[in-house]
């Protein structure tokens, strides 16, 4: 059984921590005795124990299932999986599915572990601390396994492989094949124009941009689906610092600027790290993309 500290408690339970400790001091599961918080009888016999580490001392943690309202364990909660049980079901380590993680956006890396984001959260994603070493990992809900954005990931995996050994097709041909069919926008616009790269995009402000982001030496990819459950594709999508880009072509038309709307609501709903760029940009781009990138940690001079 996984046990967390009461800190962490509190970030679950989205209640401010010392709100938290006041109650668990009514409910008679701790006292404070000089200036400490410790755990009573009554507070072990609900599941609390007290753990201690080097640097932040003795302090009380619990049983990651504990309900505080009846003080008895939630029963139906899904079971939490770790990256290594999460890798075994997908075939894959758990340093590679973490990183598949980091890539979706649902954890960020950090000096001592990983930290959910917000996007995790929404995803069930719940973060812990290590009782000795005090570093930070993810535990996630059973139901993770049919996550969809996340089985995409490896059914891709499956398709590339499975692509390398058919028959090579030529470029356009295998752009027009993997573009969603549902966009009207994406289907009246051909991707043809050819990148430096060799990504086959759909106007020349995006061969501009795509070029741009290859001097740069900027890993990129151009339309990714967004790892959400609205169907979104993003123009562009930088894994190193999570970050997505959206060229903005036709806002004198009045369908474009209410699709151009739509998304910029998705981007801020979940918290999405986002560089609008419009004609004026494109016109000098090496003064402008260089600022916005900055904004995100992202130095290109």
């Amino acid at each position: 059984m996984e046990y967390i500290s009461t800190t962490s408690l509190s970030n679950e339970l989205e209640i401010p921590t010392n709100e938290l400790f006041n109650k668990l001091k009514n409910l008679g599961w701790i006292d404070r005795k000089n200036d400490k918080w410790t755990l009573t009888d009554l507070g072990k016999q609900k599941g609390g124990q007290t753990r201690s580490n080097p640097k932040f001392g003795e302090y009380i943690v619990w049983p990651e299932n504990i309900s505080i309202d009846n003080g008895q364990q939630q029963k139906d909660k899904h079971k939490l999986l770790n990256a290594t049980a999460i890798g075994k079901h997908f075939q894959v380590s758990s340093q590679r599915l973490n990183l598949i993680l980091s890539e979706l956006g649902w954890i960020e890396k950090e000096l001592a572990g990983w930290t959910i984001t917000k996007l995790g959260k929404t995803v069930g994603g719940r973060q812990y601390e290590h009782e000795t070493s005090g570093g930070s990992y993810v535990l996630w809900p059973d139901n993770i396994l049919q996550n969809k954005s996340l089985i995409e990931v490896f059914k891709e995996s499956h398709t590339d492989k499975e692509t390398s050994k058919a028959s090579i097709v030529s470029a356009p041909q295998q752009q027009s094949a993997i573009q969603p069919t549902t966009n009207n926008f994406r289907d009246k616009f051909e991707a043809k124009h050819r990148t430096k790269d060799g990504h086959f995009v759909r106007s020349r402000a995006e061969v501009i941009i795509d070029d741009t982001l290859y001097d740069y030496g900027l890993v990129h990819a151009y339309e990714k689906k967004v790892p959400i459950e609205e169907e979104l594709y993003t123009d562009f999508y930088l894994p190193n610092g999570k970050v997505y880009i959206e060229y903005w072509g036709l806002e004198n038309d009045p369908k474009y600027a209410e699709r151009k709307k739509k998304k910029i609501e998705i981007y801020q709903k979940y918290d999405l790290k986002l560089i609008e760029l419009n004609d004026d940009d494109i016109s000098n781009l090496d003064d402008h993309l260089p600022k916005k990138l900055l904004k995100y940690g992202i130095k290109v001079y």
